[in-house]
C-alpha cells in the first residue's frame, strides 16, 4: 500500500510546473555565477548563499501550500482502511524527494561539467540543499497540521523561514555586542547549531577554509573544530534535524482529527 500512495504522490508532484521552473532556477544560475565568475570558489560561494535562502522558502510554502490543498484527499483515504503512518510517509517523501531531484538536477549538472570543482565541495553543497529541503518540508508539514485555518499556518511558515533566514543572524549579531566582554565562543556554537541554514553555510565554508571571511559564528567553528570535524558535527545536526522534524510531524499527523 505505502508503494502505491509513494507512486501517485511522486506523479502528482511531479506535475507541478513549479517543479521544473524551481529546476531550471538552480541551472541557469548556477550556469550564471561560474560562466561569469573568473574563480569558481567564489561562484560556489555566491551559489550556497542562494540555496541557503531560495530552498528553505520554496521548500515550506510549496509543502504548505501542497498539504493543505491534499487534506480532502488525506481524509478521504483516511476513511479507507489505510494505515496513517504508511499515508504520512509516501505524502512525506513524494513531496521532499521531487524537490531534492529538482535540485540536484539543476545545480548538479553545470556544477558536475567543471572539472576544476573538488568533489568533496560538490558533495558537500548537494547535502546541503536536500537536508535543507527535507528539513523545511519537515516544517511546512508541521505547521500545517498544527493550523486547521489556512492563512495561520502559511504565516507561521513564512515567519519560520524569515526568522531561521534573516533575523537569526541579526540576533546572534546583538548578543555579541551585548555580551562582547564575555566568553561566548560556546554559547555561540549552540546557537548556530540551532539553526539548520546556519550549519548548511558554516559546513560548505569550513571546507574552502575562509570561515574567517564569512562570519563570526563560522570563524569560531573553524578554531574550535577545524574543517573535517566540524564537516561531521554539522552533518550529524542536519541529520537530527530530519529526524526530529519526521518524527514531530508523523505525531502529529497521526494524533489528528481530520
Amino acid at each position: 500500500m505505502f508503494l502505491k500512495l509513494f507512486k501517485y504522490s511522486i506523479r502528482d508532484v511531479a506535475r507541478s510546473k513549479w517543479l521544473i521552473f524551481y529546476g531550471l532556477f538552480f541551472f541557469l544560475l548556477t550556469e550564471f555565477l561560474i560562466w561569469f565568475s573568473s574563480d569558481i570558489s567564489r561562484a560556489i560561494v555566491s551559489l550556497l548563499n542562494v540555496i541557503i535562502i531560495i530552498i528553505p522558502l520554496v521548500s515550506i510554502i510549496f509543502g504548505t501550500i501542497y498539504t493543505y490543498n491534499s487534506r480532502e484527499f488525506v481524509e478521504l483515504l483516511l476513511s479507507q482502511p489505510i494505515s496513517r503512518a504508511s499515508l504520512y510517509d509516501s505524502i512525506y517523501l513524494g513531496l521532499s524527494l521531487p524537490l531534492v531531484a529538482s535540485f540536484l538536477i539543476g545545480t548538479g549538472t553545470p556544477l558536475l561539467i567543471q572539472t576544476s570543482i573538488d568533489p568533496q565541495i560538490l558533495l558537500i553543497i548537494m547535502i546541503s540543499g536536500c537536508a535543507l529541503s527535507f528539513i523545511f518540508v519537515g516544517i511546512s508539514f508541521a505547521m500545517a497540521l498544527s493550523f486547521d485555518d489556512k492563512v495561520k499556518g502559511m504565516g507561521f511558515a513564512f515567519i519560520i523561514w524569515l526568522g531561521l533566514s534573516v533575523i537569526y543572524d541579526a540576533l546572534i549579531l546583538l548578543f555579541v555586542w551585548l555580551f562582547g566582554d564575555y566568553p561566548l565562543e560556546t554559547a555561540l556554537i549552540l546557537l548556530s547549531s540551532a539553526n539548520p541554514i546556519d550549519l548548511s553555510r558554516i559546513m560548505v565554508m569550513l571546507k574552502f577554509d575562509v570561515a574567517a571571511l564569512m562570519g563570526y559564528t563560522g570563524a569560531i567553528f573553524q578554531r574550535f573544530f577545524g574543517g573535517l570535524t566540524g564537516i561531521i558535527y554539522s552533518l550529524g545536526l542536519l541529520l537530527a534535524w530530519i529526524l526530529i522534524l519526521y518524527y514531530f510531524g508523523k505525531r502529529k499527523f497521526k494524533n489528528k482529527n481530520f
